[in-house]
């Protein structure tokens, strides 16, 4: 499946874990069924929200093996395999590669502040080594580097790179991407406020924090703005706003796995530096889960 073809609703999923931080398959498994039976379009494993920097090498591709397993091919899974070293990055892609994933993200590199060309460079190598469908990752709040449209665009080129995560919060430079990108170069938002807004701009999904609680809501505003229904989309984002707020009030995946656990699906653990959800947030978290009616009535 290329890359390019999956669209809507794709869940940037956490990780489950045990108390004593070992990964929960169990748990895993729980959550990829429930997301199949709401509706959710793609499933996105070992990204930042599934907790990639703390797992090492053998837990990561482990984790998307059974993520793929478990999806069975009901969904498309697009593994998370970004790094700051680029040998690292080709470690992971074409481990993802073996373990039978639709699709790969990767992100820009971290801490070590590359140059545009060295962007360039960096990417191009692993799409030449790996032949995996790639969606490049653009989040200079976390990595410290902002990779530039005309990056991307360049970039876009190549024949295995067939899209961009874009989490600059500027629905700008998504609509400027779509605009001058090729036809089949997708763009995705990577941020939840701005999902709607990039869809019904011509991109072709949000890869989402929020829709791991609210599955059902999430595809069903997907499917609405990709069908170019803005009414419906602008009604349906208006419920799942609070969530798109909340579930970033500290860190994530902090409060998305504090909610989760609110609801019974999952574990409260995180693995150090990742601390639990400060008591100050919960109730803001609460009542967004109750406005999108993600909790069950007491």
């Amino acid at each position: 499946m290329a890359a390019n073809t999956i669209t809507g609703s794709m869940v940037a999923l956490v990780t489950p874990l045990h108390d004593d931080g070992a990964v929960d398959y169990v748990g895993l498994k729980r959550l990829i069924e429930w997301h199949v039976d709401a509706g959710t379009h793609a499933i996105v494993a070992v990204g930042t929200t599934g907790e990639s920097a703390t797992l090492d090498y053998e837990e990561h591709i482990a984790v998307i093996r059974a993520t793929v397993d478990l999806a069975a091919g009901r969904v498309p899974v697009i593994a998370g395999t970004g790094a700051n070293s680029t040998r690292e990055a080709l470690a992971l892609a074409r481990g993802a590669r073996s373990a039978g994933a639709d699709a790969h993200l990767s992100v820009t590199p971290y801490y070590n502040k590359p140059t545009q060309e060295g962007l360039k460079q960096h990417f191009r190598a692993i799409a030449d080594a790996v032949d995996l469908p790639m969606i490049l990752y653009n989040v200079p709040g976390r990595t410290a580097v902002d990779m530039a449209p005309d990056t991307t665009l360049s970039l876009a080129e190549h024949p295995h790179i067939v899209g961009i995560k874009e989490a600059t919060g500027s629905i700008e430079r998504m609509r400027d991407i779509i605009q001058r990108g090729p036809d089949d170069f997708a763009v995705y938002s990577g941020e939840d406020n701005l999902g709607a807004a990039c869809m019904l701009s011509g991109g072709k999904g949000s890869i989402s924090v929020t829709a791991n609680v609210a599955p059902r809501l999430m595809a069903q505003m997907a499917e609405a703005a990709l069908a170019g229904d803005q009414a419906t989309t602008e009604s349906l984002d208006a419920r799942l706003a609070p969530l798109h707020r909340e579930l970033f009030c500290q860190t994530n995946p902090i409060p998305v796995k504090w909610a989760l656990h609110r609801m019974g699906l999952i574990g409260p653990t995180l693995r150090l530096p990742l601390t639990p959800l400060d008591d100050v947030y919960q109730a803001g978290v609460e009542e967004a889960l109750n406005e999108a009616g993600c909790l069950d009535p007491d």
